[in-house]
């Protein structure tokens, strides 16, 4: 497996990865995601500022993660500080034919090599309320559970907040 930063040609393969993830989570109860976002546009955008990763199996694109120091204005909600410089995980998937070969771990350990050489002391990350596999995989990671919130760019949704310090 490699992962490397993304390109711009890289974005078809991320579109077919999302269509096949999104009805996978309404599936499961899990709306975070739907036909408006994650976009084209979303990644290009995160291409053109250097925090889109992916992660490759014999050239194809079987995972995707932002990696950012974005933090959502609620995050306050779950006990951070957001004053705090963080790297926080945005936008992660995995090729569902390509679960449970380690793919959303290495992304996770990609975030924190990027925090490691920026010297920020502080990962975080949040998942939709439904999202059992990421609830299960943050805490394998070292990630501690910080507090459940509301996003008002998702009205409706719940997301818990997970959070590691190195």
């Amino acid at each position: 497996m490699t992962i490397r930063l993304a390109v711009t040609a890289d974005i078809p393969q991320i579109m077919q990865l999302v269509k096949k993830v999104v009805p996978l989570m309404r599936a499961a109860g899990n709306f975070q995601w739907g036909d408006d976002y994650p976009n084209p546009e979303v990644f290009a955008k995160d291409i053109s500022i250097g925090q889109l990763w992916v992660a490759l199996l014999e050239n194809q694109v079987v995972g995707v993660s932002a990696i950012t120091n974005d933090q959502d204005e609620e995050y306050a909600d779950a006990g951070w500080d957001i004053t705090e410089k963080a790297i926080v995980t945005h936008r992660l998937a995995v090729d569902p034919d390509c679960q449970g070969k380690g793919i959303a771990k290495a992304l996770m350990q990609q975030a924190e090599l990027v925090a490691e050489a920026t010297g920020v002391k502080i990962l975080r990350v949040d998942t939709n309320s439904e999202n059992k596999a990421t609830q299960a995989l943050f805490p394998k990671l070292g990630y501690t559970f910080s507090g459940e919130i509301g996003l008002a760019k998702r009205p409706g949704l719940r997301f818990f907040c997970y959070e590691k310090l190195l």
